[in-house]
């Protein structure tokens, strides 16, 4: 197992630790923040983002044999956005508990090319599928941006035209080829439930850690808004990719972010649901 964790943690997530942390230290040097409270969540944030490589990689290794890896995957990744989508509707905000879910669709593929230039797997994210990926990508974006352009009282032709899309883009979605079998069992199985535990719990605290790290560095709100969405709060999502693609997976990574983005879809479709059932 000790073994196991070395090997997981690779060149880019140690440059990614330390980005992170000079980021918050050098904004709050530059624009008068507090240079210790500053650091302190800048490590709190490097904790949060080796626990989340960790459990993808756990629950990667114990799948590894298992058909649908890339769909499970996509499933597994939004636990953070349904922990969202559950505390804004506590909240009775439906458009608030929905902006997780919905504003991740347009990082989600964002995250799948660039997790695709680190791995020198562009080539191959291109030409697999590439008709399914860029309709599913290009579907589920636009019922997110549709969601906010239409009025409340028009939440229900909206609910339905999401449902009937989803279910189609899931069904047609590219069959995985079977996994060979490996023997060797690096960790056991039942690893896999405390995985996906750790990493909904981690991904959740994702967001008030950096809250909390912008609040005391004082950086620019464009800037700490590109970074902080592009690299720190979908970084579950953005690992995945990166673990898959290593693995020579690209269909799976493609799949990740598409079952995603359809499972984005779905839980604002539970969020209204059960908001309109309570109101």
């Amino acid at each position: 197992m000790k073994q196991f964790i070395v090997n997981s943690i690779g060149r880019l997530d140690v440059i990614c630790w330390i980005l992170v942390i000079l980021f918050f230290g050098t904004s709050a040097v530059l624009f008068d923040g507090n240079l210790s409270p500053s650091l302190a969540a800048a490590a709190g944030l490097v904790v949060i983002m080796i626990i989340i490589s960790l459990s993808i990689e756990i629950m990667v290794e114990t799948l590894k044999n298992v058909k649908g890896l890339g769909t499970l995957s996509g499933f597994i990744t939004n636990g953070p956005e349904l922990v969202c989508l559950i505390v804004g509707l506590a909240l009775g905000d439906i458009l608030f508990a929905a902006s997780t879910p919905l504003g991740s669709n347009f990082m989600n593929p964002v995250l799948l090319f660039i997790a695709a230039a680190v791995g020198r797997a562009l080539p191959q994210i291109l030409t697999t599928h590439p008709r399914y990926g860029i309709t599913c990508i290009l579907t589920t974006a636009g019922l997110a941006v549709g969601f906010y352009q239409i009025p409340v009282s028009a939440h229900l032709y909206w609910m339905g035209l999401a449902l009937v899309a989803t279910l189609i883009l899931f069904v047609k979605r590219p069959p995985e080829p079977e996994q060979t079998e490996d023997a060797d069992e690096t960790i056991p199985r039942w690893y896999l439930a405390p995985a996906v535990v750790v990493l909904v719990a981690a991904g959740y605290l994702l967001d008030p850690v950096v809250t909390y790290a912008s609040a005391q560095s004082c950086a620019p709100k464009g800037v700490i808004g590109f970074f902080v969405l592009a690299t720190l709060s979908s970084w579950p999502e953005f690992k995945t990719c990166l673990v898959l693609l290593r693995r020579n997976k690209p269909l799976a990574a493609i799949l990740n972010i598409t079952v995603s983005n359809i499972t984005n879809i779905w839980l604002t479709l539970g969020g209204l649901l059960t908001y309109m059932a309570v109101s």
